[in-house]
C-alpha cells in the first residue's frame, strides 16, 4: 500500500503561483511513477502531468505545459506540482497518484490516490 497526502492548495489571484506538495509513505516511492490530476466542478478528471519512476522523465497536458513542472524527490518521498501563471480555467480539486512502473496520461492506471487540495484562481 501507498498512502498519498497533497497540500499546498489554496485561492490565488489569476498570474499568481502555488506549489503543491504529495507527500508518500508505504512502499518504495522511488519505485512508482507519480502524476497529477484535476477534476473541475461538473468535469471529468483531467491529466496534468507525470513524473517517471526511474530517469523522472516528465510529461504534460497542453493545457499546462511552459506553465507548471513537477518534481519528485525521492529522499523525501515528495512529489512538487510548481503552478505558474495560473488561469481562472486552473481551478480544481488537484491529486496525486502513482503507479508501479512509467508513468501515463490515463487515471484508471494508477492504483493509488490522495484525498485531493483545492486550488481557486480568482480573475
Amino acid at each position: 500500500q501507498v498512502q498519498l497526502v497533497e497540500s499546498g492548495g489554496g485561492l490565488v489571484q489569476a498570474g499568481g503561483s502555488l506549489r503543491l506538495s504529495c507527500a508518500a509513505s508505504g512502499r518504495t516511492f522511488s519505485n512508482y511513477a507519480m502524476g497529477w490530476f484535476r477534476q473541475a466542478p461538473g468535469k471529468e478528471q483531467e491529466f496534468v502531468a507525470t513524473i517517471g519512476w526511474k530517469d523522472g522523465t516528465t510529461y504534460y497536458a497542453d493545457s499546462v505545459k511552459g506553465r507548471f513542472t513537477i518534481s519528485r524527490d525521492n529522499a523525501k518521498n515528495t512529489v512538487y506540482l510548481q503552478m505558474n501563471s495560473l488561469k481562472p480555467e486552473d481551478t480544481a480539486v488537484y491529486y496525486c497518484a502513482a503507479k508501479m512502473a512509467g508513468g501515463t496520461i490515463y487515471y484508471n492506471r494508477y492504483d493509488y490516490w490522495g484525498q485531493g487540495t483545492q486550488v481557486t484562481v480568482s480573475s
